[in-house]
Order: C-alpha cells, then sequence, then structure tokens
C-alpha cells in the first residue's frame, strides 16, 4: 500500500490547530475535547487526535471525569504545569531581574542582581549568563526542562536580528544580545521591547483572557506600549511600534530626552509628577513629603507622593491628579485610534493606579469619541512590577504555541 504524502499546507493547518488548542486551554484552564471543540470550532475528531499529540508530548494532562449528562462520562484536560518551564529575564536600567516558571507561568524561582554604575556591556552579559546558569540548575531541582528564554528589555530592540538596536537608558547601541547568550545556551532565545513582552503577559496571563485587544502602558522613568490587536503583539512595519511616549502632546512643551520638544513622556510619567511636586514645595506649599523623603528635595521618590496621597496630602493629590490628565491626553488619540478594548497601566505608574484611574475614566468620557466612552476599560496590570518579567515568560509560551513542533 502507497505511504501517504503528507503536504506542507496539512502540517501548517495541523501546527496551527495545535497552536489554537493550546490557547484556549491556556485561557480557560480546564476543558473537556468536546467544550475543546465548541470553542476552537475544530471537528471532535481532529481536537481527540491533537490531544493525544499534547498527551505524549507532555505538554497537557488529563484529570478527573466529568459528567455533563447521559453517556459515558469524559476526562477534562489541562495543561501540563510539568510540561517545561520558561526562563524569563527583565533587563532594565539599573538591575537584572529573572523567575523561573512553569507553562502555566507558576513562578518557582526568582532572583535579582544589580547593575552599578561601572558595568560595562561585557560585565552585564557575565551577570546575565550567571543569572541563566542558575536558573537552569533550579529548573533540574524541580524536575522540569527549560524550553526557552524570554528577555524584556528597556529600549528599542530589533526581534529578528535579535539585537539592542537603541537604548538610551542602557546606554547599549547595537548589541546582538540573542547571538552572545546563543553561543552559550542550546535553547531558543528571545528578546522583546519591555513594554511588548509587558503586553504580551497581560494577554497571556491577566485577570481577563477574553479579550483580544489591549494596550499595555508602560510608565516608569519613560513611557511606552505594547499592543495587542486581534491576539497577537502589533509591531509595526520595521517592528519598532509602540513609541507612543514620544508623540507630540505639547509643541511647545519641554524638550525630550529623545531631543525633540513635547513628547507625551515630558509630562506623562512618574518623573513628571515628581517634578511637580517639588516645584510645589518650592513656591512654598507645605507638604509631608519633605518629611518623607527626609527634607531633600531631589530625593523625593515617586512611593513618596503616593504614600502622602494615602495620607490625605494635597500637594500629592494635585500632583496625580494632574499625572492623570496628562495620561488623558494621550490615552485619548489612543483609543480613538486603536478601538481597544483595554488600557493596562504598568510599570511604577501603577503604585498609583487608585488615583489616576478615576481621572482618566472621567476625561474619556467627556473626550473621546462617543463609540468607546462606556466601552473602554482602564486597569493597572495584575503583575504590577513583574508585568515585564510575566511577560518574558509569555514570549516563551507565546513561540512555544506557534511554533512547527509536530
Amino acid at each position: 500500500m502507497p505511504e501517504k504524502i503528507v503536504t506542507a499546507d496539512q502540517f501548517w493547518v495541523r501546527n496551527k490547530n495545535r497552536s489554537v488548542i493550546l490557547e484556549v486551554l491556556m485561557a480557560n484552564q480546564t476543558l473537556s475535547r468536546a467544550r475543546l471543540a465548541n470553542l476552537t470550532g475544530l471537528n471532535p475528531s481532529t481536537v481527540s487526535s491533537i490531544i493525544n499529540d499534547l498527551l505524549s508530548d507532555g505538554l497537557v494532562v488529563e484529570t478527573d471525569l466529568h459528567y455533563s449528562g447521559p453517556g459515558r462520562p469524559g476526562r477534562l484536560l489541562e495543561l501540563n504545569p510539568s510540561g517545561g518551564c520558561a526562563i524569563g529575564i527583565e533587563y532594565n536600567v539599573d538591575y537584572l531581574a529573572m523567575i523561573l516558571a512553569d507553562i502555566t507561568a507558576r513562578v518557582i524561582w526568582r532572583r535579582k542582581v544589580d547593575i552599578t554604575e561601572g558595568d560595562g556591556q561585557d560585565e552585564i552579559l557575565r551577570k546575565i549568563i550567571a543569572l541563566i546558569e542558575e536558573g537552569k540548575a533550579r529548573s533540574i531541582e524541580a524536575g522540569l526542562k527549560p524550553v526557552g528564554i524570554g528577555m524584556g528589555i528597556a529600549g528599542i530592540v530589533d526581534v529578528i536580528k535579535g539585537e539592542i538596536r537603541f537604548s538610551p537608558s542602557l546606554e547599549a547601541v547595537q548589541v546582538p544580545i540573542r547571538s552572545l547568550l546563543a553561543d552559550r545556551f542550546n535553547l531558543p532565545i528571545h528578546i522583546e521591547n519591555d513594554a511588548n513582552a509587558a503586553a504580551l503577559g497581560e494577554y497571556y496571563f491577566g485577570t481577563d483572557k477574553k479579550l483580544d485587544n489591549l494596550i499595555y502602558l508602560s510608565c516608569s522613568r519613560g513611557l511606552g506600549g505594547g499592543i495587542i490587536i486581534n491576539g497577537r503583539l502589533f509591531r509595526g512595519s520595521r517592528g519598532f511600534a509602540g513609541e507612543i511616549g514620544h508623540m507630540t502632546i505639547d509643541p511647545q512643551g519641554e524638550v525630550c530626552k529623545c531631543g525633540k520638544q513635547g513628547c507625551w513622556e515630558t509630562v506623562a510619567t512618574p518623573k513628571a509628577a515628581v517634578q511637580h511636586v517639588v516645584r510645589s514645595i518650592k513656591q512654598g506649599s507645605r507638604s509631608i513629603i519633605s518629611d518623607l523623603a527626609k527634607g531633600s528635595l531631589p530625593g523625593i521618590t515617586f512611593e513618596n507622593i503616593v504614600t502622602a496621597a494615602d495620607a490625605g496630602d494635597q500637594v500629592a493629590l494635585t500632583a496625580l491628579r494632574r499625572l492623570g490628565e496628562s495620561l488623558s491626553l494621550g490615552i485619548i488619540n489612543i483609543v480613538n485610534a486603536f478601538d481597544t478594548d483595554l488600557i493596562v497601566l504598568g510599570g511604577t505608574l501603577h503604585l498609583a493606579s487608585r488615583y489616576v484611574i478615576p481621572v482618566i475614566q472621567n476625561e474619556l468620557q467627556k473626550n473621546s469619541l462617543e463609540p468607546f466612552r462606556d466601552t473602554v476599560r482602564v486597569s493597572a496590570s495584575v503583575h504590577g512590577s513583574d508585568a515585564c518579567l510575566m511577560g518574558a515568560v509569555a514570549l516563551v509560551v507565546d513561540n512555544l504555541l506557534s511554533e512547527l513542533v509536530i
């Protein structure tokens, strides 16, 4: 009997269906075969065949019997926490952080090391390698196989070439980070801009996994965005989409670190709120923020402002209200342009979400186009300061779900 010919198109379709099933399982956690067929629109026999492959590969496990009516009970299916683990790394201005997480995003281990002022690129690379080596050792102790390394980086990243294209914050230009790590580790390595990574983390591991359109705002020292459209990360024609902090908001405004005038991030970051507070105190306003900073105006932090606001301090409350209004200027433009479902506030900004979100929602009600006034939600990142790290894990999971592995 002649051997059956399997075409490239058949391979592609089967792998696409496999990815769809894994994504639906990730979003719903536990499902029967029948429910999977219903949610994916796939033929029940196709679902059963792919599930058998996933069971053999150890990516899916069967759980308790499921009684859904007359007939034989079936078994529920879920992702296998022991099916592998991801090493997620955040490369930020003054620190490196790493988590080890299984494919259901359960964090198994974490570590953080400082980047000191004298560290050059060679020393930083050495620290990254040491973190990964330690993470691999921890995964072996936990009985898990690493399936990839994900890295979120504060800067403009070329994901095709695997390099840090430009990052003034990191003082890095044209750094081939992926190839430098690939020389040491026989694992898939995925790098991404920190905001893009965090957006993926919210999409896969956020509280609302039913939303296919969201925009994540990473707001700390600067302001960047990660854009999810129809369930996929939007990178643009050249891969650098999301530099929304450099929208011109005030043509006569402050000069940005990028060299242009009036960028959104000059008025809508925690740094801008700190500058407002410092000016207010210099002009004679009384505030407990001075005491929290031990009398040092240069020592005032955004955390001080939030603490003071919690105590009812008017200078702090005014600064956070102004920050919310400044954020609204750009968010309204984004909502009108992208028709998204959700705006997620991340970075240091998440600390003040309870103060700025009501202001933003009010401004959206007043000034966005009518179809968006009651339909777009604004929320704080569920991952808080771990947003980029969970995004780095999501990079590994995203590629695991989409790669051709059959």
